[in-house]
């Protein structure tokens, strides 16, 4: 296979005879299953000294393996020096906290500027590779104009790891995710959970819409009014938790509710004539958001590597800590 790290061990001889694959990933967790099954195919592992290309092959107890490692390619995506709020860091992880109007992966209309290519170069060797690709893990996402604490995987155990963690969604371990919500009026009831299926809009597939259950995914908000602001014109603070991560979840399900987020352009253009019964201050502090209301306040999560779970608080970044101040009564 060329240049690389070559790895050896010897199964443990008490060990019954399992595949190849299984029995690699036991004996290098940082190595995801998929990944070992892509360098088996390829003649990257050795079994008793001989090349072996079949992952599912049956191997025993004491049996000598090898694994070359070649280094990870580089990114596709080219690193672009920028400055990011860390939070937290180490050699699996690191958690950023996104100011809004930041992209966080390429895509059409957005090859460059985005939050992967600033991770790039800020992590630059300490990326071990995500499937051999040396790129930062994105587990989750946040919206363009969405800020907030945001966690990026640097390998593929950690990958790995905090992927099952967001795909169950907390329910066997303790993901947290909070956010800050600023909505037209106040919810009724103030406390309470919004569980409505979400799918690509029919009418606009750039937006998503709540619809029959078995017609899209399951969703689940909870959500809690922090305080009423505002004078003439109502503004719920409400702290929103995730159950499920679906694509705009918080926004959609709240504008069902008839409580879309202030600023929200996408999902709340028909209460835009709400913002005239502001007062001037909070006009403007409306005015210069020029997004949605949303802040991701709260992140916890196990570290895959660890087992320590980590919590983290973000506070309003500047613009929606002004609309804040400027709605307080």
């Amino acid at each position: 296979m060329g240049d690389g790290e070559v790895r050896r061990t010897e199964l443990p001889a008490d060990g019954g005879a399992e595949r190849l694959d299984r029995a690699l990933a036991r004996a290098w967790p940082d190595l995801s299953r998929s990944r070992l099954q892509v360098l088996i195919r390829e003649g990257g592992v050795t079994l008793d000294g001989a090349a072996i290309r079949d992952p599912s092959v049956k191997v025993a107890g004491g049996a000598r393996v090898a694994v070359t490692v070649p280094p990870a390619e580089p990114a596709v995506p080219e690193p672009e020096a920028r400055v990011l709020a860390v939070v937290y860091e180490d050699d699996d992880l690191i958690v950023i906290d996104k100011p809004p109007g930041l992209v966080v992966h390429p895509a059409p209309g957005h090859h460059s500027g985005t939050l992967v290519n600033a991770l790039i170069a800020h992590c630059g060797a300490s990326l071990s590779g995500i499937g051999g690709v040396r790129r930062p893990g994105i587990v989750h996402r946040l919206d363009k104009d969405t800020s907030g604490l945001l966690v990026v995987a640097k390998n593929d155990a950690a990958h790995l790891g905090l992927t099952l963690q967001f795909a169950d969604h907390g329910v066997t371990g303790r993901l947290e995710r909070a956010y800050l919500a600023l909505v037209w009026g106040v919810p009724d009831p103030r406390t309470g959970t919004i569980d409505a299926a979400l799918a690509r809009s029919e009418r606009n597939r750039e937006k998503i819409a709540v619809v029959r259950p078995e017609r899209g995914r399951r969703a689940v908000t909870h959500y809690r009014t922090e305080a009423v602001l505002g004078e003439a014109e109502p503004v719920g603070l409400l702290r929103c938790r995730l159950e499920t991560g679906r694509t705009h979840q918080i926004r959609v399900h709240l504008a069902h509710r008839g409580h879309p987020l202030l600023g929200d352009a996408t999902y709340g253009a028909a209460f835009r004539t709400k913002a005239a019964r502001l007062s001037p201050a909070a006009r403007e502090a409306l005015a210069a958001l020029g997004r949605q209301a949303l802040h991701a306040a709260i992140l916890g999560f196990v570290h895959p590597r660890t087992n320590a779970f980590l919590r983290f608080e973000s506070p309003p970044p500047p613009d929606l800590a002004r609309l804040l101040a400027a709605l307080a009564p």
